[in-house]
């Protein structure tokens, strides 16, 4: 799977905007670091130590959770709809 950072963002801006120019709202950046977290995942299962991989991987879910955070405070219906959308929840 070899994809870019850039098709990443593509897929998810198109996907969770609000408008066509919307590229960073809470639902978005949530988007693009759940595409980024799964994909550093599969990365992660084959490189048992690659331990500057796994660095980001935490810091990019650590990032995703105090967005989910604000959007769960502010608006909490959006949060729900965009854990069901993500597959972030079980």
């Amino acid at each position: 799977m070899t994809t870019s950072t850039t098709e990443f963002k593509k897929d998810a801006i198109a996907g969770f905007a609000r408008s066509g120019t919307d590229t960073g709202s809470s639902a978005v950046q949530i988007a693009i670091l759940t595409k980024r977290i799964n994909h550093l995942t599969e990365h992660m299962r084959s490189n048992t130590k690659d331990y500057s991989s796994r660095r980001g991987l935490l810091a990019m879910v650590s990032r995703r959770r105090s967005l989910l955070d604000y959007v769960r405070h502010h608006d909490p219906q959006q949060y729900l709809d965009l854990i069901g959308r993500l597959g972030i929840r079980k």
